[in-house]
């Protein structure tokens, strides 16, 4: 069995670490919002991988997360919480939205025939394994502090930026993160963020009230489930610049392990010239495709119609 792997970018020939099994990441959702054919078109392609290397004799293990907290609006670790935005917007609690939208998103996932993962992992489940992994990377050197956080200095991990193969160096500061001057790099990242008092979802830890970053979330779940470096992570193409070479570059510091042997990653659905996505709400929703008369199966098919 061949597949594109994003780190190399190259098609190689899949090998195993420990075969028969193997051990899959998917990124999930964040659940503050209704998930959308596009999100189902990436967790087909998760499905179709898990399904093949099942059909092949392989033992396979499929993780995914659900972000409930630590995802903000700003790719420069600033702005609201996703999900505190949409608690507020709908005067609900952070807990009361990821409930929902969750049990929506099971819902068009059973439609779409799509096997539920083997392991399925909120964030708010794991603050703890998230603690211990940002008090390694402290204890390492990799990490220094801001009026609002704890940050990953990329300068101290070499070879930052390798998956895709983007050259921070060469980037323009501000392009695509807007600059905070307290950031030693422009592409430096919050791994731990000091909470408002008025912020939804904190918790105790070393550093006081506060709550994760994004990145972390997804290193510190896969670790626990899959071990320090295993087989495949799966994503959606616009992971690959900021969130996977954040979650690379935080748990290979911490390990001095590779993460990951091979990356693999979905193109967008576009509508109207555009990438669909619940920021932009251009998406369209699976209850939009029956309104129309239309099969969930059928769109599955017209999914598999296209590579991934």
């Amino acid at each position: 069995m061949k597949i594109y792997n994003t780190l190399s970018r190259k098609i190689e020939e899949f090998k195993p670490i420990d075969p028969p099994t193997v051990g899959i990441y998917s990124c999930g959702l964040t659940v503050y919002d209704y998930m959308h054919i596009g999100h189902g078109r990436t967790f087909v392609f998760a499905d179709v991988l898990r399904r093949t290397l099942e059909y092949w004799g392989y033992s396979v293990n499929h993780v995914r997360n659900i972000t409930d907290v630590g995802h903000l609006v700003s790719d420069a670790d600033t702005g609201e919480d996703k999900m505190e935005k949409a608690a507020r917007e709908k005067g609900k609690t952070p807990e009361e939205i990821a409930e929902f939208y969750t049990k929506d998103a099971w819902e068009v996932e059973g439609k779409l025939n799509i096997l539920r993962p083997h392991i399925i992992c909120k964030a708010t489940d794991h603050i703890a394994e998230m603690i211990e992994l940002v008090k390694k990377l402290e204890e390492k050197g990799y990490l220094y502090k801001t009026s609002d956080g704890l940050y990953f200095d990329i300068s101290k991990f070499t070879g930052y930026g390798e998956l895709g193969g983007f050259d921070v160096q060469e980037q323009q500061a501000g392009a695509r993160v807007p600059i905070r001057e307290e950031k030693r790099h422009p592409a430096d990242f919050a791994v731990w963020k000091f909470a408002r008092p008025e912020h939804l979802q904190q918790w105790d830890s070393p550093w006081g009230r506060s709550f994760p970053g994004w990145h972390i979330e997804c290193s510190a779940m896969s670790m626990k489930y899959l071990g320090e470096g295993f087989d495949i992570h799966t994503g959606g193409v616009d992971h690959i610049q900021i969130h996977h070479n954040n979650e690379i570059a935080q748990s290979q510091a911490a390990t001095g392990e590779k993460f990951v042997n091979y990356w693999m990653h979905a193109g967008h659905l576009h509508v109207d010239g555009k990438k669909m996505s619940k920021s932009l709400k251009n998406f369209y929703r699976l209850e939009d495709i029956e309104a129309r008369g239309l099969e969930p199966l059928a769109l599955r098919y017209l999914f598999l119609t296209a590579h991934y």
